[in-house]
C-alpha cells in the first residue's frame, strides 16, 4: 500500500462508516485511487461459466450498489466485479446508523436492507458503461434483490434481470441477505426452485446468455446445503457463491459486536470456508463455486480455492487494507500457485477440501 493510500485510509477511518463508504466511491470516480489495470499471468487467467477472467479475484456485491464506478473498478486489479444489490423500485433501506466497523475483529456489521436507486436508474448507468472506452473488459455482474414491501419478492428477481440483463455479464440471485425480513425463507427448496424457474424464464428474453449464480448464507446446516445442491443441479445454475454475511457473533471483541445485521470480514472466514467445502463435496464438478467471506490475503484466497472455489471475492477487508488489496492478492496468489507447481488456478481447485470437512 502506497503512502498516499495509507494517508487516505487514515482519513476514511476517521469518518462515520457509511459516509466513509460514499467518500471512497467519490474518490475512486475522481481518480484518487490506484488503478493498475487487470493483474494477470498464464497461471491466473481463468474461465468460469463461459466468462474469461484475467485473474480469479473479484469484487463482491455491496461496494458499488448503484453502478456508479464501473470504469474505475474495472481497472482496479480485479478479475471481475459484482454490482448491487438492485431492486425493481428504489428504496432507502433501513434506518441509520446501519454500518459498523469492528476494528479489533477486522470485521464489519451492516444492516443496509438493499438500499439502492432502483433498476431503471441503474440500467441507464449500465448501458452507458457497457461500451465505454474508460473501462477494461472484465466481466461485470449484478446482484439481484427484492423490494422490502414487494407483494411478489420471488418475481422481483426475474423483473430486475429482465430489465438489466442485456447490459451485464452475469447475475446473482441474492436470497441470503439477513437484512430484509424473511428473505432467507426463499432459500427453502420449494420456494427456491420456483424463484429460479422465474429467473431462468426471464433470461430467455435477453439478447445474450447471462450466467445465473445463487448466493447462499453461511448459517445453513449440512442437510440444508444438500438441498441447495440438489436445487442448483435441477435449475442448471451456472454457479453458487458461498457465502453471504452471517448472523453469528461468536468470539467477537469489538464494542459493536451486538449490533443487528450481517457480519462480514475476518471472523467469517472459517465458517464460510467450511460451508464452501461442504457444498463443493455435494456438487462435485456439476456446478462451480465462488468463495467469499473473510478473504484478506493471498493465502486466504488460495485456501478458498483449495477448499473448492474456482473464483474468490473480496470486500470487507478493503475497509482495513485499501483498494490495492485486490492486485496484491492476485500477485501473491500467482506466487503461491507457482510455488506449489500449479500451472493454472483450475488445477488447485478442491485440492485441500478434505481439511475442511
Amino acid at each position: 500500500m502506497s503512502l498516499f493510500e495509507q494517508l487516505g485510509m487514515v482519513m476514511l477511518r476517521s469518518l462515520d462508516p457509511e459516509k466513509s463508504h460514499h467518500f471512497a466511491l467519490s474518490a475512486l470516480r475522481a481518480g484518487l485511487a490506484p488503478l493498475p489495470g487487470p493483474v494477470t499471468s498464464p497461471r491466473l487467467k481463468t474461465k468460469f461459466a463461459g466468462m474469461e477472467m484475467p485473474n480469479p479475484i473479484g469484487l463482491a456485491a455491496g461496494f458499488d450498489k448503484n453502478a456508479e464506478a464501473i470504469p474505475q473498478l474495472s481497472r482496479a486489479g480485479f478479475g471481475f466485479i459484482e454490482l448491487g444489490a438492485v431492486t425493481p423500485r428504489p428504496q432507502p433501506g433501513n434506518p441509520k446508523p446501519r454500518l459498523f466497523r469492528l476494528t479489533e475483529d477486522q470485521a464489519v456489521i451492516n444492516r443496509f436492507g438493499f438500499n439502492n436507486d432502483g433498476m431503471e436508474e441503474i440500467t441507464n448507468r449500465l448501458a452507458r458503461c457497457r461500451h465505454s472506452h474508460h473501462r477494461t473488459d472484465i466481466p461485470v455482474g449484478l446482484n439481484l434483490g427484492a423490494n422490502k414491501d414487494s407483494e411478489d419478492r420471488a418475481g422481483d428477481f426475474a423483473k430486475v434481470l429482465a430489465r438489466c440483463g442485456n447490459f451485464i455479464d452475469f447475475a446473482t440471485v441474492n436470497v441470503s441477505s439477513p437484512n430484509t425480513e424473511r428473505l432467507r425463507d426463499l432459500q427453502g427448496p420449494e420456494a427456491l426452485e420456483a424463484l429460479l424457474a422465474g429467473v431462468m424464464d426471464a433470461r430467455k428474453g435477453l439478447d445474450h446468455n447471462v450466467p445465473i449464480l445463487l448466493k447462499i448464507a453461511p448459517d445453513l446446516d449440512n442437510s440444508e446445503l444438500m438441498e441447495i445442491a440438489e436445487v442448483a443441479r435441477k435449475a442448471a445454475l451456472d454457479g453458487v457463491i458461498a457465502t453471504n454475511t452471517t448472523l453469528s457473533r461468536e468470539g467477537l471483541k469489538s464494542a459493536h459486536k451486538n449490533e443487528a445485521g450481517g457480519l462480514s470480514g475476518k471472523p467469517l472466514f472459517e465458517k464460510s470456508t467450511r460451508v464452501l467445502a461442504q457444498l463443493s463435496r455435494h456438487l462435485g464438478t456439476d456446478v462451480p463455486l465462488i468463495g467469499v467471506g473473510g478473504v484478506g490475503s493471498a493465502l486466504d484466497a488460495y485456501t478458498k480455492i483449495r477448499a473448492g472455489a474456482s473464483l474468490v471475492q473480496v470486500y470487507s477487508a478493503m475497509v482495513y487494507h485499501g483498494l490495492s488489496l485486490a492486485p496484491r492478492i492476485a500477485r501473491g496468489l500467482d506466487e503461491l500457485l507457482e510455488k506449489d507447481g500449479y500451472d493454472s488456478v483450475l488445477e488447485a481447485v478442491g485440492t485441500g477440501r478434505d481439511a475442511w470437512l
